[in-house]
């Protein structure tokens, strides 16, 4: 009798246990959620009638190789130029891909997602290699000289992993399967040297001067 009385003990605690957990994920999910306003995330000219759109992986080689590339063509055609950041973390074969994302969101929070996005490109090859990237990214938030304790708190955030998750699904839904790819004014772009991707850009931008 007593024995049984020992187990329904044990099973009560253990519900109670259960739930306390559940409700301590609840309040942590809602905290790092407090104050997280997704946006996108947009160099050049805002209102230019010519979009460009790269959908792109921190993780991903090619990605951080294309970054001067993009500097190059917004400081030469940035006022008739709208430039889109989005993700496409290549997941199945870049671990880290989702939690640089993250990073750069959380950054965001704070006004530093182009400096957080900088920061992973340029090092690439040492977080990519790092036995722990988490302790990178806390140090390229300390050098951009954010908010620790909000930058590690949004790195939870629901909200930010939904937003990264939409933009991977939107990616698959136009078929793209690597990165970086690309559309230009909603279409998607096709070359095979950075001349030729460069060229289709200037000829769409001279083609809506024309028009206008």
């Amino acid at each position: 009798m007593l024995k049984k009385h020992f187990w329904k003990v044990v099973a009560v605690a253990v519900i109670v246990l259960i739930g306390a957990s559940a409700l301590y994920s609840k309040q942590t999910a809602e905290k790092a959620n407090e104050g997280v306003v997704m946006e996108s995330h947009i160099k050049g000219n805002p209102d230019a009638a010519v979009t460009l759109v790269e959908y792109s992986d921190f993780q991903c080689p090619a990605c951080a190789q294309f970054n001067p590339y993009i500097e190059e063509l917004m400081a030469e055609h940035g006022d008739d130029l709208r430039f889109e950041y989005r993700h496409f973390p290549l997941i199945n074969i870049h671990p880290q891909a989702v939690p640089a994302a993250k990073a750069a969101e959380a950054a965001g929070q704070q006004g530093k997602f182009w400096e957080m996005h900088d920061k992973l490109f340029e090092n690439q090859s040492t977080w990519t290699r790092s036995s722990s990237p988490s302790a990178a990214f806390n140090q390229y938030a300390e050098e951009l000289g954010l908010d620790m304790a909000k930058f590690k708190l949004h790195l939870n955030s629901s909200t930010i992993t939904d937003s990264i998750n939409e933009s991977f699904e939107d990616a698959r839904a136009r078929n793209f399967t690597g990165t970086p790819s690309f559309l230009l004014n909603d279409e998607k772009m096709e070359f095979s040297t950075f001349e030729e991707f460069k060229e289709q850009i200037k000829t769409a931008i001279e083609a809506a001067k024309e028009a206008n």
